[in-house]
């Protein structure tokens, strides 16, 4: 009878080591994945920035154009006024 019972404590206990080996891996497996997505993360996010500091400059860059534009249509007109 007591050996028995130490047979299937023996037996839940082997189970039990082999279930932690188990979530071991799989921790591993976790925190694998986890970094790899916060890498990924981190270079969209680099990426984003990028992009933003691109649309910023041509947006100046519109900006400035259109202001030149606005400048030449001021001369013209003044020009005309003169003309006339």
């Amino acid at each position: 009878m007591a050996l028995d019972r130490m047979e299937a404590l023996e037996a839940r206990v082997r189970k039990m080591v082999d279930m932690i080996q188990d979530l071991k891996e799989t921790n591993a497996s976790l925190e694998k994945e986890l970094e790899r997505a916060r890498a990924h993360l981190e270079q969209q996010e680099s990426e984003s920035r990028r992009w933003e500091e691109e649309r910023a400059d041509i947006r100046s860059r519109i900006e400035k154009v259109l202001g030149e534009l606005d400048s030449l249509e001021a001369l013209e007109e003044a020009k005309e006024v003169a003309l006339d």
